[in-house]
């Protein structure tokens, strides 16, 4: 039915959309061409920002406000075809966060899923349900939705991580609730590393009920991950459009890490040049290590280390590196693998 034309607008047909316009009615046929479309379509555009910039204006944040007063400084990368929304795609949310040395950002919960990827620290830690971790450089760290948290800096130096969360997925469907904790930490009631130690060795505790969505490993720490990435090397199995490009996983079901946010990271070795590439999950991607190219239907995005960019539904891409390169990259790929709305095509077409 979105193969036809739209319907001709008449005087008489007109007259009538207003007549039912203060009675909340709307034709649809007036209207289907514009909700009903042929492929996605959105406002989301591609985005770089540089983590140069960002860091500086975080800094430039930091001598005015404390982290207690903002809760959290944060300063929301927001694209630029969705201004006014806090939005980094129509989904998902992303920020950049700074803790300075000494300074806690307040315990508190809500039912927005986080996760953290750590951008620079040595010394910085973060606390969830009651168990501690330290955040090091490319780290992913997860905070599961109704979960207290709250993140602190006991280096000399400052600490930075970007904040991906489902904001506008709770937004949507109206289900946001948020409270503080009261203090600024809450209790530490488990050992450093308990969670990996229960859940992170293949192995699970005899009897163990599955309590959350999310997987009870909070921290999957960068070391491991890339030596995993290390070791898939040594089988080349390259995919064409991704290079070697791994999913983080819950131990418990093997599915996704969160269940609203789909995480990854891949690497590409020296002189990749990656078909392309398109699927509905809009994406947004970090750069790890090494520099690339990559291009955006019409666009080319060159990035770094720590840059941050976007990459709307449906859009083809292609990657180029000229040495050896990883991203780390989040979309809301498991919410539409659930709904049965995910589709993805390779090639030129």
């Amino acid at each position: 039915m979105t193969s036809q034309s739209a319907p001709t607008e008449t005087p008489e047909r007109r007259a009538f959309y207003e007549a039912i316009e203060p009675e909340s009615m709307r034709a649809l046929w007036s209207v289907m061409k514009g909700i009903i479309t042929p492929e996605p379509k959105s406002d989301c555009i591609p985005f770089k920002w540089s983590y140069d910039s960002v860091r500086a204006r975080l800094i430039e944040a930091a001598g005015l406000i404390t982290a207690k007063e903002a809760e959290r400084r944060v300063l929301i990368l927001e694209n630029p075809g969705l201004k006014g929304t806090s939005k980094v795609t129509t989904s998902l949310y992303c920020g950049v966060q700074c803790v300075m040395p000494g300074e806690v950002a307040p315990a508190h919960r809500h039912t927005q899923s986080a996760l953290r990827f750590v951008l620079e620290s040595h010394g910085g830690f973060t606390a969830v349900g009651g168990e501690k971790t330290e955040m090091r450089f490319g780290d992913f760290v997860i905070t599961p939705n109704w979960e207290w948290h709250d993140h602190g800096n006991d280096s000399a130096e400052p600490i930075f991580w970007l904040d991906g969360l489902d904001i506008p997925v709770v937004q949507f469907l109206d289900a946001s609730f948020a409270e503080g904790y009261g203090e600024d930490s809450q209790p530490i009631t488990r050992p450093t590393n308990d969670s990996p130690a229960r859940y992170g060795a293949n192995m699970l505790p005899l009897g163990y009920e599955r309590a959350v969505p999310s997987s009870p490993i909070f921290n999957y720490p960068y070391d491991r991950s890339r030596a995993a990435l290390e070791q898939m090397r040594r089988s080349e199995e390259w995919d064409r459009c991704h290079g070697l490009k791994m999913r983080y996983a819950n131990p418990v079901d093997g599915g996704w890490a969160m269940p609203t946010i789909g995480t990854c990271l891949q690497l590409m070795p020296k002189g990749f040049s990656g078909s392309p590439y398109k699927s509905t999950d809009a994406t947004v991607y970090v750069g790890v290590e090494g520099r690339g190219r990559t291009r955006v239907r019409d666009t080319v995005i060159d990035w770094g280390p720590r840059d941050v960019f976007v990459v709307p539904s449906w859009h083809a891409i292609t990657h180029e590196v000229d040495e050896d390169a990883v991203l780390f990259s989040y979309s809301d790929r498991p919410i539409q693998e659930k709904l049965g709305l995910f589709r993805e095509h390779r090639g030129n077409a």
